[in-house]
């Protein structure tokens, strides 16, 4: 693996690239402690022990890096680009036109992404005056978290957050292009990984001497689990006739369709935890007696919440897995360019028999993703210690570094080097 790396930096080419992508996620990580305009950094520093692991600020807190508990100009993360982008995916599925978007091709996908951009201004401006107002009603004492608290203040805050996100969104966008890897996923990788010193002190310094010992071999099954799961697949054999175009024959061969078991990734994980999280939250921050009764029944280290997130990670992980692959398509562009299934028929036949092969397939997919996201949770509060890593982290983590090494990998054997995956 070192020798991977001094052959990728041997090459001029890849070099760049990886040095671009270095420092792009620096200047994110740089922003990320530069605190927002008209922001008193001692009233959030007094608030901040609010973004614990157990409700939705702290959820996004770990995917913003820790940015928005110091209520910095990069305190949004990249979430609302993220949010944009799901919903544009789920629209093209009810929406006709953006529908025939997709089907056009790059010039189609490229409209998509305007849209998602102009979505993601929309998303920011609004969550970042839901934010001033959050951190104004959590802070306690004469200490306000906004200064001199006017309107001209709120809207340099305002702008201030969104073009921060907006700036995040175009270097995610620059490190596609230029660098290496997915630049959205790799600052989402970057924001997880800059809690890693904080989460191994936390091991480190916990008095339980079993979870001392046990955590390091746990740790690295669920890795090796997580990374077994997400390289599984069902490959369906595909063959394709033979033509006569002119006076040639062409076509023919045989290849096969991969159908993963996780096909949603970490989304039903991302969207389970901050459904569950919602309840907490509430009851946080509305000081009723109601609203205490709900946070405690749904806390983290009861059962209602992780048997709560397991159900709504196995309906979303369905839901998403129908809304990226269609049969009935996937059957349709078979048949149109001559291809088939042995021992199924082109057309409906073809569409009934994916369909049922994804059904069973994501059935186990969707346990592994509910067993990630519980057992670190279940593990975690068992215990005395305050781990900052659970499993949507792990899944994302580990699925970026699988695709970045795939892209290490195809720029190197471009040229002829031995790579990570033999």
């Amino acid at each position: 693996m070192l020798r991977t790396f001094l052959n990728a930096f041997r090459v001029a080419d890849i070099r760049k690239k990886l040095l671009f992508t270095a420092a792009m996620l620096a200047l994110y990580r740089v922003g990320a402690y530069i605190p927002a305009p008209g922001i008193n950094v001692d009233a959030v520093n007094q608030i901040s022990n609010n973004f614990g692991s157990s409700n939705i600020l702290g959820f996004l807190n770990t995917f913003s890096g820790g940015s928005l508990s110091r209520f910095a100009i990069f305190a949004l993360g990249i979430m609302p680009y993220i949010t944009a982008s799901i919903m544009l995916q789920l629209l093209t599925v009810v929406v006709p036109s953006l529908d025939k978007l997709r089907k056009e091709g790059e010039v189609g996908q490229q409209k998509i992404t305007q849209y998602t951009r102009y979505l993601t201004v929309g998303l920011a401006f609004g969550q970042s005056i839901g934010y001033v107002f959050l951190f104004r009603s959590l802070s306690s004492g004469s200490a306000d978290v906004v200064e001199n608290f006017t309107f001209g203040r709120v809207f340099v805050i305002v702008m201030s957050l969104t073009t921060g996100c907006v700036l995040l969104m175009w270097l995610g966008e620059l490190i596609t292009q230029r660098g290496i890897g997915n630049g959205i996923s790799l600052m989402i990788f970057a924001s997880i990984a800059s809690r890693l010193p904080a989460g191994i002190s936390k091991w480190w310094t916990n008095p339980d001497q079993v979870f001392k010992v046990m955590m390091p071999f746990v740790a690295i099954a669920v890795i090796v689990a997580i990374v077994f799961m997400q390289e599984g697949q069902r490959r369906i054999p595909v063959q394709y006739a033979k033509r006569v175009v002119g006076r040639r024959m062409a076509g023919g061969g045989s290849t096969y369709l991969p159908l993963r078991v996780n096909m949603a990734g970490v989304i039903p994980v991302i969207f389970a935890a901050s459904l569950m999280a919602f309840p907490p939250t509430v009851g946080q921050l509305i000081n009723t007696g109601w609203a205490k009764d709900l946070s405690a029944f749904f806390n983290p280290s009861h059962w209602p919440y992780l048997i709560g997130e397991c159900f709504f990670i196995i309906i979303f992980t369905y839901f998403y897995t129908a809304v990226t692959f269609n049969p009935v398509e996937q059957a349709d562009n078979l048949k149109k360019y001559g291809g088939f299934i042995p021992g199924v028929r082109p057309g409906r036949p073809t569409a009934e028999f994916l369909d049922r092969i994804l059904a069973r397939l994501t059935f186990p997919g969707a346990l592994y993703l509910a067993a990630v996201a519980a057992l670190p949770t279940i593990m975690f509060n068992q215990t005395s210690a305050n781990f900052y890593f659970g499993g949507t982290s792990i899944l994302i983590v580990v699925g970026v570094a699988l695709d970045t090494m795939k892209q290490l990998e195809a720029q190197l054997m471009m040229r002829n080097y031995e790579g990570f995956l033999k």
